[in-house]
């Protein structure tokens, strides 16, 4: 490489009031283009329009974050799996089918709107292989998906847990609802 050729800089994560207005404005770019508050309700606006979807990022690392958001975008991962206790503490509610969700990429930034379409509950042991495919990582299988989650739920259980063949996951199914797949 030569000395000038430049290196594009990874992009700075934002501050919490930016992505808090980040976000604002990505739901309300995709209402109005996605037409999901076209028909008010008869007592005014829609649900939708007041209600804002919560925003989070797959996995445990900026990088995790934009490759999985990658594979949702382009239409290869259908679903996640989280760790029960991540749901027992209050701070964010378990999916619900019909429930929504803005996701964001490794930089807190929104990319995408998905909508739940199926959750399950199972011990990790029980996970089958056809949700592993699902997740659409590695080679799809259900080997490489229980060394991966094995792994990360390892590393990010928390103080009170630890990972476990009979801890229980919830196995969250959804669709890309924004951008639309091409």
């Amino acid at each position: 490489m030569s000395d000038d050729a430049t290196i594009p800089e990874p992009e700075a994560p934002v501050s919490d009031s930016q992505q808090e207005a980040d976000i604002a404005a990505f739901w309300d770019d995709v209402k109005h283009h996605a037409h999901l508050s076209a028909a008010p309700g008869y007592f005014g606006a829609s649900p939708l329009e007041a209600l804002q979807p919560p925003a989070w990022a797959f996995g445990g690392t900026p990088e995790e974050a934009d490759g999985l958001l990658e594979l949702v975008l382009e239409g290869v991962k259908t679903a996640t799996a989280t760790a029960q206790w991540d749901f027992e503490n209050g701070d964010e509610p378990l999916p619900t089918v019909g429930g929504m969700s803005i996701i964001l990429d490794g930089s807190g930034h929104p990319r995408a709107l998905i909508a739940t379409t199926q959750v399950d509950i199972a011990p990790f042991r029980d996970v089958p292989e056809e949700f592993a495919r699902l997740e659409g990582e590695g080679d799809l299988s259900l080997e490489y998906w229980r060394e991966v989650h094995e792994r990360f739920f390892t590393e990010f259980a928390g103080p009170d847990h630890e990972f476990s063949e009979d801890m229980p996951v919830v196995m969250e199914q959804f669709e890309l609802v924004w951008p639309k797949p091409d």
